[in-house]
């Protein structure tokens, strides 16, 4: 996720003011990718549906891209993993989806996701949550996923370790409010 940086240094800063994004990119928060602010509960949130997906999926997101500035910008400009009712039940994947949020001001706080995930693991549930969790399992069941096939499908450059990702988005600009940012070209091959 996105809650790391180096133990010696102040990762919010640098000496040119700039701010430094850590973390594993399909799990740190459009918001932080594009230097809006810091690292906040809603950008945790945001990590936990990427947690959610690879839960319900048993694969990582953006498993088959490279996590480079084209993935970044795809993910500020509202691309995420796909995923269908068969894999997961209804309620779960919109949770995960309202996780997902573009807007950290949509997203779900830690208190809705407890009482969804609790409805879910209820005895009393409703018998098409029932239904739904019933129809997850048996798709897991029919479609099982070895480690050796995701890893043969997983992009060379997908990487899913924290680190620096300033080499990434060091080329977009710089926004002071979420809800401000308009969709703009970057050209990376300029030098």
């Amino acid at each position: 996720m996105g809650l790391c940086g180096k133990v010696d240094d102040n990762y919010d800063i640098d000496e040119k003011d700039e701010k430094k994004v850590f973390g594993v990119l399909p799990y740190v928060a459009p918001e932080v990718v594009l230097k809006v602010g810091k690292y906040t509960q809603a950008s945790d949130i945001y990590s936990l549906g990427m947690l959610m997906y690879f839960i319900a999926t048993g694969k990582q997101p953006f498993y088959n891209r490279a996590h480079d500035q084209y993935l970044a910008i795809s993910i500020c400009g509202g691309v995420r993993p796909e995923i269908s009712e068969p894999e997961a039940p209804k309620c779960y994947i919109d949770l995960m989806k309202r996780c997902w949020d573009a807007n950290p001001d949509h997203r779900p706080n830690i208190d809705e996701i407890f009482e969804t995930m609790k409805l879910l693991n209820d005895s009393k549930q409703p018998q098409e949550i029932r239904n739904q969790l019933e129809e997850a399992e048996e798709y897991r069941k029919a479609n099982p996923l070895s480690i050796e096939v995701i890893q043969s499908n997983t992009h060379p450059q997908a990487i899913y370790t924290s680190r620096l990702l300033n080499s990434i988005t060091k080329d977009f600009p710089m926004y002071d409010n979420i809800n401000n940012i308009t969709a703009e070209y970057i050209d990376f091959t300029a030098e």
